[in-house]
């Protein structure tokens, strides 16, 4: 039997027993190759001469989005209630299974260059992953116990980030070699098929509410599943508060390239610098909320997250340099002797960090307070309402940057401000929040 953590042990020690290291390899890995498929397919479209149309090349990759983020809407409703009713050990080497089945389709696709064939493969990636969310975030509050939670999840937002990047990072590079369609087919085949040999190692973990009826009708269930997640006024809050985090990270991540171009008038090495700072720094406030809670569920860094990422969120509008001549685009080592430059890439650091410290402690609360029986139905719920904001967060963007003229750095200030307004109302409604930041904050000075 695997050795407790206990409540003075680092989080690292979970990354030893066998009770959670094998998910996390399992779910680190799906991440990475969803992100190294999603921007091999991105590059393929916009640069590689599938389509020399600009009106076509945006139309896919915008069809490309849609077509990820539908089955959250379709699916997670009769996800939920998979992840409840059967033992997710079995659950999630049979979603590893089908992303080898779905990755030998992709290697088809990118072998012969059939943007349709991979548009499909993009669908099926989504529908596991919609899948996958309520299994993946149902697990852990069933193999860790109330005091790892926190320290369980800060290791699970680490990885996932490191993995949106280095994925990023890694079908960007295989795309750019001769043979590009072959290297990136034996990557993510690899990939999907290590997820699945680590997936075999999950200890069994018995289902919540077994035999429960499942109604595969996707829209009533969608509904019920809604309902179900706001049976718990403060669960459903901090879903809410969940996805507006959301809202505001695929606004950042979505339209960091088109900010590195028009406002920093830099080149994609000046873009994958910031995005790999924005990363890092969710990582690394992921994992220091462990510590800063002391092993606890502590609601109080939720208030401290949305300071940080309204203060950060504020300078980065007035620290962003007037750098560059627009047309002429800066190299990265040109970029960091300009004035201001590190201040910009500081607060791209600041805004990931406070991200981390926002969201951690607000999935385990999600975690912690919502039924045991119900929670991969409440995670299903939460997924459903997370790809609805991003979704409305991308119309916003398309109006703000469109027919009112914004610039993007003026879209990420009006972002800042609609953040003050929304946290500001979640913490109205929960004024735990507060409180619990108050005497979270006299704790720490008191000890300093």
């Amino acid at each position: 039997m695997a050795t407790q953590v206990t409540e003075t042990s680092s989080q690292f020690e979970l990354l030893r027993q066998r009770r959670f290291l094998p998910f996390f390899i399992t779910q680190f890995l799906g991440a990475f190759n969803d992100n190294a498929f999603k921007n091999a397919l991105i590059i393929l479209i916009a640069f590689q001469g599938v389509d020399q149309s600009a009106e076509s090349s945006r139309l896919l990759v915008n069809v490309s989005a849609a077509l990820f983020i539908a089955p959250f809407f379709l699916f997670s409703s009769t996800a939920g209630q998979i992840g409840d009713s059967f033992e997710k050990a079995m659950l999630i080497r049979a979603i590893k299974l089908a992303e080898v089945i779905i990755m030998l389709i992709a290697a088809i696709g990118f072998v012969t260059q059939s943007v349709a064939v991979l548009l499909v493969v993009l669908f099926l990636m989504g529908t596991q992953s919609a899948v996958f969310g309520p299994v993946k975030y149902g697990y852990l509050p069933r193999q860790l116990t109330e005091h790892e939670l926190v320290g369980g999840n800060g290791l699970v937002g680490m990885g996932t980030f490191l993995a949106i990047l280095l994925g990023m990072i890694v079908g960007g590079y295989l795309m750019a070699l001769n043979g590009a369609g072959l290297w990136v087919s034996v990557l993510v085949l690899l990939v999907a098929s290590g997820g699945y040999l680590s997936a075999r190692r999950i200890p069994l973990t018995p289902a919540q509410e077994p035999g429960l009826a499942i109604n595969w009708n996707i829209f009533t269930q969608t509904w019920k599943t809604i309902e179900l997640t706001r049976s718990n006024r403060t669960v459903f809050l901090c879903v809410l508060a969940i996805s507006w985090f959301w809202f505001l990270g695929a606004t950042y991540m979505v339209q960091l390239p088109n900010y590195t171009r028009e406002i920093l008038h830099a080149n994609e090495t000046v873009y994958i610098f910031l995005m790999t700072l924005f990363c890092i720094g969710i990582g690394i406030g992921s994992m220091l909320c462990e510590s800063l809670s002391r092993h606890r569920v502590e609601t109080g860094l939720i208030p401290l997250g949305a300071i940080g990422l309204t203060a950060f969120g504020i300078d980065l509008y007035f620290a962003t340099p007037q750098t560059g001549t627009k047309g002429l685009l800066m190299e990265f080592d040109e970029f960091i002797r300009q004035a201001g430059s590190w201040r910009t890439a500081m607060d791209i650091v600041g805004i990931g960090v406070f991200g981390g410290f926002y969201i951690v402690p607000l999935f385990a609360v999600v975690q912690q307070r919502t039924e045991k029986t119900i929670l991969s139905r409440v995670i299903a719920g939460n997924n459903i309402l997370n790809a609805l904001f991003m979704v409305v967060a991308a119309i916003l963007a398309i109006i703000l940057l469109g027919p009112l003229g914004l610039q993007e750095d003026e879209l990420f200030l009006c972002l800042v401000l609609m953040n003050i307004a929304v946290v500001g109302l979640i913490f109205f409604l929960v004024p735990e929040f507060l409180q619990r930041f108050r005497g979270w904050l006299a704790s720490r000075l008191g000890n300093g």
